[in-house]
């Protein structure tokens, strides 16, 4: 595969990531951004987590989506995620406020 395949093919699985991310954005009420990757879920729990001098941040989800174009499958049950940079948390609107 030459790399301008494999580039158009990325990009093919790029925007159908996308899609598919815009088609579930409605079935959750949160998002979730950490340094790795980007989250969609309905339930989201932070502990801060101290460990001598270290701190580092527990992020735990339920009913999610991992935005991720090498993951099977994007729907899980529970994730766990411990992050040792900012993690943001934000709550969607409402959903019959999404257009």
């Amino acid at each position: 595969m030459s790399a301008e395949e494999l580039e158009k093919f990325e990009s093919e699985v790029e925007l159908a990531l996308y899609q598919e991310y815009r088609a579930v954005l409605p079935m959750f009420k949160y998002v979730v951004e950490t340094d790795r990757r980007f989250y969609l879920a309905n339930e989201v729990s932070i502990f801060p987590v101290v460990s001598g001098s270290a701190m580092h941040i527990e992020v735990k989800l339920k009913d999610a989506w991992v935005w991720d174009m090498y993951r099977p499958v994007r729907f899980v049950e529970s994730v766990s995620v411990i992050s040792f940079k900012d993690v943001n948390v934000e709550e969607l609107p409402k959903k019959e406020a999404i257009h």
